[in-house]
Protein backbone atom coordinates (compact mmCIF):
# COMPACT_ATOMS: atom_id res chain seq x y z
CA UNK A 1 0.00 0.00 0.00
CA UNK A 2 1.52 3.36 -0.48
CA UNK A 3 -0.12 5.50 2.36
CA UNK A 4 -0.81 4.50 5.80
CA UNK A 5 1.83 7.66 5.00
CA UNK A 6 -0.05 6.69 2.59
CA UNK A 7 0.49 3.39 5.18
CA UNK A 8 4.18 3.54 2.92
CA UNK A 9 4.39 -0.10 1.81
CA UNK A 10 2.75 -2.12 -1.07
CA UNK A 11 0.08 -4.38 -0.29
CA UNK A 12 -2.31 -6.53 -2.11
CA UNK A 13 -5.76 -5.62 -2.69
CA UNK A 14 -8.59 -7.99 -1.45
CA UNK A 15 -11.55 -9.15 -3.90
CA UNK A 16 -10.24 -7.02 -7.15
CA UNK A 17 -12.08 -8.05 -10.28
CA UNK A 18 -10.56 -6.22 -13.53
CA UNK A 19 -12.62 -6.01 -16.56
CA UNK A 20 -10.60 -6.48 -19.51
CA UNK A 21 -12.39 -4.87 -22.90
CA UNK A 22 -10.92 -4.96 -26.45
CA UNK A 23 -10.80 -1.02 -27.61
CA UNK A 24 -11.36 -2.86 -31.56
CA UNK A 25 -14.92 -4.68 -30.23
CA UNK A 26 -18.12 -2.35 -29.81
CA UNK A 27 -20.52 -5.41 -28.26
CA UNK A 28 -19.97 -6.68 -24.72
CA UNK A 29 -20.65 -9.09 -23.08
CA UNK A 30 -20.80 -9.04 -19.43
CA UNK A 31 -22.51 -13.02 -18.37
CA UNK A 32 -25.19 -14.37 -16.88
CA UNK A 33 -25.87 -12.81 -12.95
CA UNK A 34 -26.48 -15.67 -10.56
CA UNK A 35 -27.24 -16.16 -7.38
CA UNK A 36 -24.73 -18.76 -5.35
CA UNK A 37 -26.37 -22.22 -4.92
CA UNK A 38 -25.28 -25.09 -2.75
CA UNK A 39 -24.69 -23.58 0.46
CA UNK A 40 -22.92 -25.64 2.55
CA UNK A 41 -21.68 -24.74 6.08
CA UNK A 42 -19.69 -26.71 8.41
CA UNK A 43 -19.35 -26.09 12.21
CA UNK A 44 -16.15 -27.30 14.60
CA UNK A 45 -16.57 -26.51 18.27
CA UNK A 46 -13.00 -26.21 19.65
CA UNK A 47 -11.80 -28.80 21.81
CA UNK A 48 -15.05 -31.20 21.53
CA UNK A 49 -14.47 -34.56 22.00
CA UNK A 50 -15.70 -37.65 24.04
CA UNK A 51 -15.14 -35.92 27.74
CA UNK A 52 -16.40 -32.59 26.07
CA UNK A 53 -19.84 -32.78 24.50
CA UNK A 54 -19.58 -28.65 23.87
CA UNK A 55 -15.84 -27.85 23.67
CA UNK A 56 -12.89 -27.08 25.68
CA UNK A 57 -14.31 -24.27 27.79
CA UNK A 58 -12.87 -21.67 24.83
CA UNK A 59 -16.07 -20.61 23.20
CA UNK A 60 -14.31 -21.05 20.24
CA UNK A 61 -16.02 -22.51 16.92
CA UNK A 62 -14.66 -22.88 13.61
CA UNK A 63 -16.86 -22.19 10.07
CA UNK A 64 -16.51 -23.28 7.08
CA UNK A 65 -18.90 -22.34 4.29
CA UNK A 66 -18.79 -23.17 0.42
CA UNK A 67 -21.16 -22.56 -2.65
CA UNK A 68 -21.43 -22.28 -6.43
CA UNK A 69 -21.18 -18.96 -7.98
CA UNK A 70 -20.18 -17.13 -4.40
CA UNK A 71 -17.81 -14.03 -4.57
CA UNK A 72 -17.34 -14.20 -0.89
CA UNK A 73 -19.45 -15.07 2.47
CA UNK A 74 -20.69 -13.10 6.04
CA UNK A 75 -21.39 -14.80 9.18
CA UNK A 76 -23.81 -12.82 11.77
CA UNK A 77 -23.92 -13.93 15.18
CA UNK A 78 -25.83 -11.68 17.51
CA UNK A 79 -24.62 -8.41 18.18
CA UNK A 80 -21.58 -9.06 15.19
CA UNK A 81 -20.87 -9.54 11.99
CA UNK A 82 -17.41 -11.12 9.94
CA UNK A 83 -16.68 -10.88 6.41
CA UNK A 84 -15.21 -13.78 5.50
CA UNK A 85 -13.94 -14.20 1.95
CA UNK A 86 -12.67 -17.68 1.38
CA UNK A 87 -15.58 -19.04 3.75
CA UNK A 88 -13.06 -19.67 6.67
CA UNK A 89 -14.16 -17.98 9.89
CA UNK A 90 -13.65 -18.47 13.45
CA UNK A 91 -16.12 -16.76 16.12
CA UNK A 92 -16.39 -16.39 19.60
CA UNK A 93 -19.33 -17.21 22.49
CA UNK A 94 -18.60 -16.20 25.73
CA UNK A 95 -21.47 -16.27 27.71
CA UNK A 96 -20.48 -18.45 30.55
CA UNK A 97 -22.05 -21.87 30.79
CA UNK A 98 -23.57 -24.12 28.09
CA UNK A 99 -25.67 -22.52 25.32
CA UNK A 100 -27.15 -22.45 21.88
CA UNK A 101 -26.06 -19.78 19.64
CA UNK A 102 -27.78 -19.40 15.85
CA UNK A 103 -25.22 -18.24 13.19
CA UNK A 104 -26.50 -16.93 9.40
CA UNK A 105 -23.93 -17.22 7.04
CA UNK A 106 -24.81 -15.44 3.80
CA UNK A 107 -23.53 -16.07 0.10
CA UNK A 108 -22.73 -12.90 -1.70
CA UNK A 109 -22.15 -13.15 -5.59
CA UNK A 110 -22.39 -10.48 -8.58
CA UNK A 111 -24.48 -7.40 -8.24
CA UNK A 112 -25.30 -8.05 -4.24
CA UNK A 113 -27.40 -11.58 -5.01
CA UNK A 114 -27.10 -14.30 -2.26
CA UNK A 115 -28.11 -17.55 -0.36
CA UNK A 116 -28.40 -17.48 3.18
CA UNK A 117 -28.68 -20.70 5.87
CA UNK A 118 -28.84 -20.36 9.76
CA UNK A 119 -27.23 -22.87 11.73
CA UNK A 120 -27.30 -23.98 15.37
CA UNK A 121 -23.97 -24.40 17.86
CA UNK A 122 -24.73 -25.53 21.19
CA UNK A 123 -21.17 -24.32 22.83
CA UNK A 124 -19.96 -24.48 26.14
CA UNK A 125 -17.95 -21.41 27.47
CA UNK A 126 -15.82 -21.06 30.75
CA UNK A 127 -13.08 -18.38 31.15
CA UNK A 128 -12.43 -16.16 33.61
CA UNK A 129 -9.72 -13.25 32.88
CA UNK A 130 -7.15 -13.25 35.26
CA UNK A 131 -6.86 -10.20 38.08
CA UNK A 132 -3.93 -8.25 36.50
CA UNK A 133 -5.63 -8.56 32.87
CA UNK A 134 -9.24 -6.84 34.05
CA UNK A 135 -7.05 -4.24 36.13
CA UNK A 136 -4.74 -3.29 33.20
CA UNK A 137 -8.17 -2.90 31.18
CA UNK A 138 -10.30 -0.90 33.01
CA UNK A 139 -8.95 -0.40 36.71
CA UNK A 140 -11.49 0.59 38.79
CA UNK A 141 -14.26 0.90 36.28
CA UNK A 142 -13.30 2.14 33.67
CA UNK A 143 -10.03 3.38 32.09
CA UNK A 144 -9.39 5.71 28.93
CA UNK A 145 -6.63 4.06 26.14
CA UNK A 146 -4.77 5.42 23.08
CA UNK A 147 -2.89 4.58 20.07
CA UNK A 148 0.80 5.23 21.42
CA UNK A 149 1.78 7.38 18.48
CA UNK A 150 4.85 8.39 20.00
CA UNK A 151 7.08 4.94 19.59
CA UNK A 152 7.96 3.05 16.64
CA UNK A 153 5.79 0.58 15.39
CA UNK A 154 2.36 1.82 16.88
CA UNK A 155 0.73 0.82 13.72
CA UNK A 156 2.31 -2.17 11.71
CA UNK A 157 0.91 -5.17 9.02
CA UNK A 158 2.94 -8.38 8.47
CA UNK A 159 1.28 -11.91 7.57
CA UNK A 160 -1.37 -13.64 9.48
CA UNK A 161 1.21 -16.02 11.57
CA UNK A 162 3.27 -12.82 12.77
CA UNK A 163 3.56 -11.95 15.64
CA UNK A 164 5.52 -8.74 15.18
CA UNK A 165 4.84 -6.18 11.90
CA UNK A 166 7.32 -7.73 9.64
CA UNK A 167 6.18 -5.67 6.91
CA UNK A 168 5.51 -2.61 7.89
CA UNK A 169 6.00 -0.70 11.05
CA UNK A 170 4.83 2.96 11.40
CA UNK A 171 7.36 5.58 12.30
CA UNK A 172 6.59 7.43 15.45
CA UNK A 173 3.43 9.63 14.74
CA UNK A 174 3.66 8.58 11.10
CA UNK A 175 -0.04 9.22 10.52
CA UNK A 176 -0.65 12.53 11.70
CA UNK A 177 -3.86 14.59 10.51
CA UNK A 178 -5.75 11.16 9.34
CA UNK A 179 -8.16 11.43 12.23
CA UNK A 180 -6.06 8.45 14.11
CA UNK A 181 -3.98 10.09 17.46
CA UNK A 182 -7.33 11.94 18.76
CA UNK A 183 -9.47 9.01 19.32
CA UNK A 184 -10.11 7.77 22.67
CA UNK A 185 -10.97 4.44 23.97
CA UNK A 186 -13.08 3.72 27.01
CA UNK A 187 -12.91 0.18 28.65
CA UNK A 188 -15.91 -0.13 31.40
CA UNK A 189 -16.29 -3.08 33.69
CA UNK A 190 -19.89 -3.64 32.29
CA UNK A 191 -18.49 -4.82 29.19
CA UNK A 192 -19.11 -2.11 27.13
CA UNK A 193 -16.60 0.09 25.13
CA UNK A 194 -16.90 4.20 24.39
CA UNK A 195 -15.30 4.81 21.20
CA UNK A 196 -14.57 8.63 20.98
CA UNK A 197 -13.67 9.33 17.76
CA UNK A 198 -13.49 12.83 17.56
CA UNK A 199 -15.62 12.74 14.38
CA UNK A 200 -12.93 11.13 12.48
CA UNK A 201 -11.23 7.60 11.29
CA UNK A 202 -8.31 6.10 9.25
CA UNK A 203 -8.98 2.53 7.71
CA UNK A 204 -9.05 0.70 4.91
CA UNK A 205 -11.87 1.63 2.31
CA UNK A 206 -13.52 -1.84 1.71
CA UNK A 207 -14.23 -2.70 5.25
CA UNK A 208 -15.57 0.58 6.20
CA UNK A 209 -17.84 0.58 3.04
CA UNK A 210 -19.31 -2.70 4.56
CA UNK A 211 -19.49 -2.03 8.48
CA UNK A 212 -20.04 2.23 8.49
CA UNK A 213 -21.40 2.40 5.06
CA UNK A 214 -20.48 6.15 4.40
CA UNK A 215 -18.92 6.31 0.81
CA UNK A 216 -15.56 8.63 0.79
CA UNK A 217 -12.52 9.68 -1.26
CA UNK A 218 -9.91 7.04 -0.40
CA UNK A 219 -6.24 7.66 -1.14
CA UNK A 220 -4.10 6.03 -3.79
CA UNK A 221 -3.34 3.01 -0.81
CA UNK A 222 -7.37 2.43 -1.26
CA UNK A 223 -7.74 4.05 2.74
CA UNK A 224 -10.07 6.29 3.53
CA UNK A 225 -8.46 9.16 5.71
CA UNK A 226 -9.94 11.44 8.45
CA UNK A 227 -13.31 9.73 7.27
CA UNK A 228 -16.53 11.04 9.08
CA UNK A 229 -17.45 8.56 12.31
CA UNK A 230 -18.77 9.94 15.11
CA UNK A 231 -18.32 8.55 18.76
CA UNK A 232 -20.16 5.48 19.28
CA UNK A 233 -20.77 2.45 21.92
CA UNK A 234 -19.79 -1.44 21.35
CA UNK A 235 -19.23 -4.29 24.15
CA UNK A 236 -16.27 -5.98 24.30
CA UNK A 237 -15.40 -9.45 25.99
CA UNK A 238 -12.21 -11.90 26.99
CA UNK A 239 -11.45 -15.14 26.16
CA UNK A 240 -8.08 -17.09 25.85
CA UNK A 241 -8.42 -19.52 22.96
CA UNK A 242 -5.42 -21.85 23.34
CA UNK A 243 -4.20 -19.89 26.26
CA UNK A 244 -4.03 -17.00 23.97
CA UNK A 245 -5.34 -14.08 25.78
CA UNK A 246 -7.79 -12.00 23.25
CA UNK A 247 -10.03 -9.16 23.59
CA UNK A 248 -13.22 -9.19 21.12
CA UNK A 249 -15.96 -6.43 20.08
CA UNK A 250 -19.39 -7.30 19.55
CA UNK A 251 -19.66 -5.42 16.42
CA UNK A 252 -16.72 -2.80 15.12
CA UNK A 253 -13.69 -3.25 16.90
CA UNK A 254 -11.80 -0.17 15.56
CA UNK A 255 -8.32 0.32 17.21
CA UNK A 256 -7.03 3.31 15.06
CA UNK A 257 -6.49 1.81 11.84
CA UNK A 258 -9.96 -0.29 10.95
CA UNK A 259 -9.33 -3.35 8.86
CA UNK A 260 -12.49 -5.35 9.54
CA UNK A 261 -12.03 -9.00 10.18
CA UNK A 262 -13.39 -10.84 13.20
CA UNK A 263 -12.58 -7.79 15.61
CA UNK A 264 -11.03 -9.95 18.02
CA UNK A 265 -7.45 -8.63 18.69
CA UNK A 266 -4.76 -10.93 20.62
CA UNK A 267 -3.16 -9.67 23.33
CA UNK A 268 0.16 -10.15 22.53
CA UNK A 269 2.01 -8.07 24.99
CA UNK A 270 0.91 -6.17 27.59
CA UNK A 271 2.05 -4.08 31.27
CA UNK A 272 -0.11 -2.29 33.64
CA UNK A 273 -0.43 0.91 30.89
CA UNK A 274 0.21 -0.59 27.65
CA UNK A 275 -0.36 -3.53 25.18
CA UNK A 276 0.41 -4.70 21.80
CA UNK A 277 -2.43 -6.32 20.09
CA UNK A 278 -2.96 -8.43 16.99
CA UNK A 279 -5.94 -9.03 14.52
CA UNK A 280 -6.48 -10.45 11.11
CA UNK A 281 -8.34 -7.99 8.94
CA UNK A 282 -10.50 -8.52 6.27
CA UNK A 283 -7.49 -8.86 3.98
CA UNK A 284 -6.04 -12.18 5.79
CA UNK A 285 -3.07 -10.05 6.97
CA UNK A 286 -2.08 -9.96 10.40
CA UNK A 287 -2.37 -5.93 11.56
CA UNK A 288 -0.71 -4.94 14.70
CA UNK A 289 -1.17 -1.92 17.38
CA UNK A 290 -0.15 -0.61 20.20
CA UNK A 291 -2.53 1.19 22.69
CA UNK A 292 -1.69 3.03 26.04
CA UNK A 293 -3.34 4.30 29.10
CA UNK A 294 -0.82 6.74 29.64
CA UNK A 295 -2.01 10.09 28.16
CA UNK A 296 0.87 11.82 27.72
CA UNK A 297 4.07 10.28 25.76
CA UNK A 298 6.93 9.18 27.25
CA UNK A 299 9.21 11.79 26.39
CA UNK A 300 6.76 14.95 27.48
CA UNK A 301 6.58 15.70 24.15
CA UNK A 302 3.28 17.05 22.14
CA UNK A 303 3.00 17.57 18.51
CA UNK A 304 2.82 21.16 18.11
CA UNK A 305 3.26 22.08 14.30
CA UNK A 306 3.73 20.00 11.11
CA UNK A 307 3.78 19.59 7.90
CA UNK A 308 3.39 16.21 5.91
CA UNK A 309 3.39 17.17 2.33
CA UNK A 310 0.40 15.54 0.98
CA UNK A 311 -1.61 17.78 -0.93
CA UNK A 312 -0.14 18.19 -4.44
CA UNK A 313 1.28 21.35 -5.78
CA UNK A 314 2.84 24.57 -5.21
CA UNK A 315 4.26 24.28 -0.79
CA UNK A 316 1.42 25.30 1.71
CA UNK A 317 1.75 29.14 1.56
CA UNK A 318 0.33 29.42 5.32
CA UNK A 319 4.32 27.54 5.85
CA UNK A 320 6.61 28.54 3.53
CA UNK A 321 7.89 31.30 1.35
CA UNK A 322 10.50 31.73 -1.07
CA UNK A 323 14.10 32.74 -1.33
CA UNK A 324 14.78 33.68 -4.93
CA UNK A 325 17.57 34.48 -7.11
CA UNK A 326 21.25 34.35 -7.43
CA UNK A 327 24.69 33.90 -5.69
CA UNK A 328 24.36 37.48 -6.20
CA UNK A 329 21.11 37.99 -3.83
CA UNK A 330 23.17 37.35 -1.36
CA UNK A 331 23.50 33.23 -0.69
CA UNK A 332 27.43 33.90 -0.70
CA UNK A 333 29.69 30.75 -0.18
CA UNK A 334 30.47 31.02 -3.97
CA UNK A 335 27.23 29.19 -4.60
CA UNK A 336 25.96 28.54 -8.84
CA UNK A 337 21.94 27.75 -8.62
CA UNK A 338 19.61 30.84 -9.59
CA UNK A 339 16.61 29.60 -7.17
CA UNK A 340 13.08 29.97 -8.63
CA UNK A 341 9.78 28.89 -6.95
CA UNK A 342 9.01 27.45 -10.44
CA UNK A 343 7.17 23.63 -9.89
CA UNK A 344 10.11 22.27 -11.57
CA UNK A 345 12.14 23.33 -9.20
CA UNK A 346 9.19 23.10 -6.06
CA UNK A 347 6.53 21.08 -5.91
CA UNK A 348 4.61 18.65 -4.02
CA UNK A 349 4.29 15.04 -5.38
CA UNK A 350 2.29 11.73 -4.30
CA UNK A 351 2.90 12.88 -0.31
CA UNK A 352 6.09 14.09 -1.13
CA UNK A 353 7.97 17.89 -1.25
CA UNK A 354 10.49 17.57 -3.85
CA UNK A 355 13.31 20.11 -4.70
CA UNK A 356 15.17 19.64 -7.77
CA UNK A 357 18.11 21.12 -8.64
CA UNK A 358 18.23 21.09 -12.97
CA UNK A 359 21.10 22.49 -15.50
CA UNK A 360 19.84 25.19 -18.02
CA UNK A 361 22.07 24.06 -20.60
CA UNK A 362 24.16 27.20 -20.72
CA UNK A 363 25.99 26.10 -17.94
CA UNK A 364 23.64 27.47 -15.11
CA UNK A 365 22.01 25.76 -13.11
CA UNK A 366 18.24 26.21 -10.88
CA UNK A 367 17.15 25.35 -7.73
CA UNK A 368 14.70 26.16 -4.99
CA UNK A 369 15.09 27.13 -1.11
CA UNK A 370 11.70 27.50 0.79
CA UNK A 371 11.52 28.73 4.40
CA UNK A 372 9.49 28.70 7.06
CA UNK A 373 10.36 32.67 8.24
CA UNK A 374 7.45 34.96 9.29
CA UNK A 375 5.24 31.67 9.27
CA UNK A 376 6.04 29.16 11.73
CA UNK A 377 8.81 30.13 14.17
CA UNK A 378 9.83 28.04 17.31
CA UNK A 379 11.98 28.54 20.23
CA UNK A 380 13.16 25.29 22.17
CA UNK A 381 11.57 21.59 21.17
CA UNK A 382 12.09 18.27 19.47
CA UNK A 383 11.83 18.13 15.39
CA UNK A 384 11.98 15.48 12.38
CA UNK A 385 12.56 15.80 9.46
CA UNK A 386 12.13 13.03 7.12
CA UNK A 387 13.91 13.01 3.43
CA UNK A 388 15.66 11.58 0.76
CA UNK A 389 19.11 13.09 -0.55
CA UNK A 390 20.24 13.36 -3.71
CA UNK A 391 23.08 11.78 -5.32
CA UNK A 392 24.85 13.52 -8.31
CA UNK A 393 28.51 15.49 -7.40
CA UNK A 394 28.01 19.00 -6.63
CA UNK A 395 24.62 18.91 -5.07
CA UNK A 396 24.61 20.47 -1.62
CA UNK A 397 21.58 19.47 -0.04
CA UNK A 398 20.48 21.54 3.63
CA UNK A 399 18.06 21.67 6.34
CA UNK A 400 18.41 24.37 8.45
CA UNK A 401 17.29 26.89 10.85
CA UNK A 402 18.02 30.28 11.13
CA UNK A 403 17.44 32.97 14.08
CA UNK A 404 13.96 34.97 13.12
CA UNK A 405 16.11 38.42 14.08
CA UNK A 406 18.20 37.94 11.12
CA UNK A 407 16.58 40.51 9.49
CA UNK A 408 17.80 42.80 11.72
CA UNK A 409 20.79 41.35 13.25
CA UNK A 410 22.06 39.47 10.58
CA UNK A 411 24.21 36.71 9.90
CA UNK A 412 26.09 35.07 12.24
CA UNK A 413 24.80 37.02 15.01
CA UNK A 414 20.67 35.26 14.77
CA UNK A 415 22.79 31.86 15.02
CA UNK A 416 22.63 28.95 12.51
CA UNK A 417 21.72 25.61 13.26
CA UNK A 418 22.28 22.68 10.38
CA UNK A 419 20.49 19.75 11.09
CA UNK A 420 21.55 18.29 8.05
CA UNK A 421 24.43 19.36 5.50
CA UNK A 422 25.93 17.46 2.65
CA UNK A 423 29.20 18.36 0.82
CA UNK A 424 28.76 17.55 -2.94
CA UNK A 425 31.77 15.36 -2.90
CA UNK A 426 31.38 12.87 0.00
CA UNK A 427 27.38 11.25 0.03
CA UNK A 428 28.27 8.87 2.56
CA UNK A 429 27.87 11.85 5.13
CA UNK A 430 26.00 14.01 6.57
CA UNK A 431 27.13 16.69 9.15
CA UNK A 432 25.70 18.98 11.89
CA UNK A 433 26.73 22.37 12.93
CA UNK A 434 26.05 25.50 14.76
CA UNK A 435 26.71 29.00 13.45
CA UNK A 436 27.03 32.14 15.88
CA UNK A 437 28.98 35.42 16.62
CA UNK A 438 30.94 35.00 19.77
CA UNK A 439 31.15 37.80 21.74
CA UNK A 440 33.82 37.01 23.76
CA UNK A 441 36.56 36.66 21.11
CA UNK A 442 34.65 39.27 18.98
CA UNK A 443 34.59 36.83 16.02
CA UNK A 444 32.53 34.14 14.22
CA UNK A 445 32.15 30.61 15.86
CA UNK A 446 31.04 27.07 14.44
CA UNK A 447 30.92 24.02 15.58
CA UNK A 448 29.95 20.50 14.03
CA UNK A 449 30.33 16.97 13.46
CA UNK A 450 29.75 14.84 10.99
CA UNK A 451 27.99 10.94 10.86
CA UNK A 452 28.64 8.05 8.36
CA UNK A 453 25.32 7.78 6.81
CA UNK A 454 25.70 5.66 3.57
CA UNK A 455 22.55 4.97 1.66
CA UNK A 456 21.05 8.43 2.05
CA UNK A 457 20.23 9.05 -1.71
CA UNK A 458 18.74 5.84 -1.72
CA UNK A 459 17.16 5.35 1.43
CA UNK A 460 14.64 7.94 3.75
CA UNK A 461 16.00 8.83 7.31
CA UNK A 462 15.12 11.06 9.53
CA UNK A 463 16.88 14.02 10.26
CA UNK A 464 16.35 15.57 13.90
CA UNK A 465 17.46 18.46 16.20
CA UNK A 466 16.69 18.18 20.30
CA UNK A 467 16.72 21.90 21.77
CA UNK A 468 16.54 23.67 25.23
CA UNK A 469 17.85 25.91 27.07
CA UNK A 470 20.63 23.44 28.36
CA UNK A 471 21.62 21.69 24.90
CA UNK A 472 21.47 20.95 21.11
CA UNK A 473 21.20 17.63 19.91
CA UNK A 474 21.85 16.94 16.30
CA UNK A 475 20.73 13.33 15.41
CA UNK A 476 20.18 10.99 12.12
CA UNK A 477 17.49 8.15 13.14
CA UNK A 478 18.50 9.08 16.66
CA UNK A 479 21.82 8.73 16.47
CA UNK A 480 23.76 12.04 17.92
CA UNK A 481 25.89 13.79 15.33
CA UNK A 482 26.85 16.70 17.15
CA UNK A 483 25.91 17.69 20.79
CA UNK A 484 25.87 21.78 21.66
CA UNK A 485 25.46 22.84 25.42
CA UNK A 486 23.56 25.89 25.33
CA UNK A 487 24.04 29.06 27.23
CA UNK A 488 22.01 32.68 27.64
CA UNK A 489 24.89 34.25 25.35
CA UNK A 490 23.91 31.82 23.26
CA UNK A 491 21.39 33.27 20.38
CA UNK A 492 19.90 29.78 20.57
CA UNK A 493 17.37 31.18 23.12
CA UNK A 494 14.89 32.84 20.80
CA UNK A 495 12.91 31.62 17.79
CA UNK A 496 13.89 30.37 14.66
CA UNK A 497 12.62 29.09 11.06
CA UNK A 498 13.52 26.33 9.07
CA UNK A 499 14.72 26.57 5.33
CA UNK A 500 14.73 23.34 2.69
CA UNK A 501 17.28 23.89 -0.08
CA UNK A 502 19.60 22.38 -3.14
CA UNK A 503 22.28 24.42 -3.73
CA UNK A 504 24.72 23.96 -6.57
CA UNK A 505 28.72 24.19 -6.35
CA UNK A 506 30.36 26.76 -3.79
CA UNK A 507 32.72 25.59 -0.66
CA UNK A 508 30.50 22.46 0.55
CA UNK A 509 28.94 21.56 -2.96
CA UNK A 510 32.07 21.73 -4.65
CA UNK A 511 33.13 20.86 -8.09
CA UNK A 512 30.02 19.66 -9.92
CA UNK A 513 29.69 16.79 -12.20
CA UNK A 514 30.22 18.08 -16.31
CA UNK A 515 27.55 15.53 -17.57
CA UNK A 516 24.76 16.77 -14.41
CA UNK A 517 21.44 17.45 -16.06
CA UNK A 518 19.08 17.32 -12.53
CA UNK A 519 18.73 15.66 -9.10
CA UNK A 520 15.88 16.06 -6.23
CA UNK A 521 15.94 16.10 -2.33
CA UNK A 522 12.68 14.61 -1.41
CA UNK A 523 11.07 15.16 2.09
CA UNK A 524 8.74 13.24 3.50
CA UNK A 525 7.13 15.51 6.58
CA UNK A 526 8.67 17.87 9.02
CA UNK A 527 7.39 17.78 12.70
CA UNK A 528 8.17 19.81 15.46
CA UNK A 529 6.95 18.91 19.22
CA UNK A 530 7.14 20.52 22.33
Amino acid sequence: MNNMKNLKYVMLFFLSLTLMVSCEEENYEFGEITSPSNLQVSAEIVGLDAENPYGDGTGIVNFTATADNAITFKYSKVGSQVLAPLGVASLDFTTQGVHTYTVTVVAIGTAGNSTSKTIDVEVFADYSPPADLTEMLYGDGSKTWRVKAETAGHLGVGPADAVTPDWWAAPPFDKVGLGVYDDRIVFNSDGTVNYITNDTAFGQSGPMDQDFGTPWTANPGGEYESYPLPNFDDTWTLTAPGGQETLSFGDKGYLGFYVGGNHSYQILERSATEMMLKIIGGDTNAWFVILTSEEEAGDDYALVWADEFDTNGAPDPANWTYDLGTGASGWGNQELQNYTDNAENVIIEDGFLKITAKATGNGGYTSARIKSEGLQEFTYGKVEIRAKLPSAQGTWPALWMLGANNATVGWPACGEMDIMEQVGWDKSRTLGTFHWFDNGTNANASYGESLDVADTATEFHIYGIEWNEASIKITVDDVPVVTLTNNPDFPFNADFFFIMNVAMGGTLGGDIDPAFTEDTMEVDYIRVYQ
